[in-house]
């Protein structure tokens, strides 16, 4: 049994982890840079040592220091979190090697499906629709060209190693493409250390959702339901929903059961995610596998019940899944607002600093997952969200009128959030109708006058 976690993360998550582990009455060690040692994670774990300098490449990102404090705290696994090593597969290797126990999948399965033109060959063989695209990285720009034409425009050369939205550019048409190639190989690189690139047909106006997965190391696969994650800057996530307002029960089933074949062709184990585009005629298409826990797993959590990160934490004990997939009930409806401390009339700046004043919504079906308070000062090194709100009811109705009403609620002063632009969207007829796509936070901007969102009264 694991006795002792050591938690390679920061923020919201890393306080997430410390509280499953409390309920689990397991002891939690925590790891800091200089600049978050009175994060609360930092408080409330057992145990906690500093790992280097405030920048995470000198710090969280440093295995080799990861490694060294869970053998100075004699732990029994690490728990990555989302982000930073959680999908890196040296990392899970390094685990292994110092057999001490990485809460995710097998090292091999995070290379395979990390790398999405072996991951979407992987489900293709397991009968998952895919986007057509090419069939492995392409380094040629000619030979690329090629594949685009045939496919037909617009696409999408994305990398090879990506995430976050990095290494993603669209090509309308072939005059445009080799710009845009050239530029996705650099951005890869950069973000990545990996050049490597595919292309695939691009759909204009999708959805994105994606399936929650759970499997353990006795061979055991379930879903735990859909995500509508479609409401996305950039490609980054800003609401989640579920369930998603856009899919028919058929769809739903169909689309699971895919989801659960795809985990079972990489061999899976613990949680993951699968994610597919959806059109508008319900054609869905695998796009690639979050091998970790998600940001948004408290929404389904709120739907089904279930603790996720404590079945993360069960599943690498070795406990056998006890659920099975007629036992997984939706009996709710659930929304998540990321609130990021950014400034939406700078085009999103990130705002860092001192909160002089936090006050937190609460009240019947409302939930905040974050790490700050008043006095915490946000540091400027890392990713820009500080807390999710997520609000539950019977229906969709009733969810998105709490979190209109949350979201009035919170107060946080001394820094700039997105907290009015998101509350806008909540109020915006649009979304309010399930009717978001991918394109959703383009078209709102466009129609939407700024005074609207960026004030706290829509």
């Amino acid at each position: 049994m694991i006795s002792k976690i050591l938690i390679a993360n920061r923020g919201e998550i890393a306080l997430r982890i410390v509280r499953a582990c409390k309920e689990l009455g397991i002891k939690t060690m925590a790891v800091y840079s200089e600049a978050d040692e009175q994060s609360l994670h930092v408080q409330l774990a057992d145990e906690a040592i500093c790992i280097g300098p405030a920048q995470s490449h000198l710090s969280y990102l440093k295995a080799d220091r990861l490694i060294a404090a869970a053998e100075i705290g004699d732990v029994d696994a690490i728990h990555p979190g989302y982000g930073f090593l959680a999908e890196n597969p040296d990392f899970a290797e390094q685990c292994e090697v110092a057999n001490i126990k990485f809460i995710g999948p097998k090292s091999q399965t995070i290379r395979e499906m990390g790398d999405k033109a072996v991951a979407r060959k992987i489900v293709k063989e397991a009968g998952v629709p895919t986007v057509p695209g090419s069939e492995g990285p392409i380094k040629d720009d000619k030979e690329a060209l090629k594949v685009a034409k045939e496919i037909g425009f617009p696409v999408i050369i994305k990398a090879v190693a990506g995430g976050g939205g990095k290494g993603m550019r669209v090509a309308h048409n072939a005059p445009a493409f080799q710009k845009e190639f050239v530029m996705a190989q650099a951005e890869a690189e950069k973000a990545f250390g990996d050049g490597s690139v595919y292309v695939e047909k691009y759909l204009e106006a999708p959805r994105h959702i994606e399936f929650q997965i759970l499997a353990d190391e006795h061979g055991n696969v379930i879903h735990l339901g859909e995500r509508d994650c479609s409401v996305q800057r950039r490609h980054q996530k800003l609401i989640e929903e579920a369930p998603s307002p856009f899919l028919t029960d058929e769809l739903r089933q169909e689309m699971g059961q895919a989801a659960v074949r795809a985990a079972e062709a990489c061999g899976y184990q613990n949680a993951g995610t699968i994610e597919f585009l959806v059109d508008g005629e319900g054609n869905y298409y695998f796009i690639e596998m979050n091998t970790r826990i998600q940001v948004e797993h408290g929404v389904t959590e709120e739907v089904t019940g279930y603790d996720l990160v404590i079945r993360q934490i069960k599943i690498a004990a070795g406990v056998r899944l006890e659920l099975k997939q007629e036992d997984i009930r939706f009996f709710r409806h659930a929304i998540e607002c990321r609130i990021n401390a950014e400034n939406p009339s700078r085009n999103f700046a990130p705002c860092p600093g001192e909160i002089s004043l936090y006050y937190a919504p609460g009240g019947h079906g409302v939930r905040v997952d974050s790490h700050v308070y008043g006095g915490y000062t946000i540091p400027p090194y890392y990713d820009s969200m500080i807390s999710k709100v997520i609000t539950y009811g019977r229906t969709r109705r009733l969810a998105l009128d709490r979190m209109n009403r949350a979201l009035s609620e919170y107060l946080i002063r001394g820094i700039e959030t997105t907290t009015p632009f998101t509350r806008a969207i909540i109020n915006d007829p649009v979304f309010r109708n399930g009717e978001a796509t991918t394109r959703y936070i383009e078209e709102f901007m466009n129609r939407t006058p700024k005074s609207f969102y960026l004030s706290n009264e829509p």
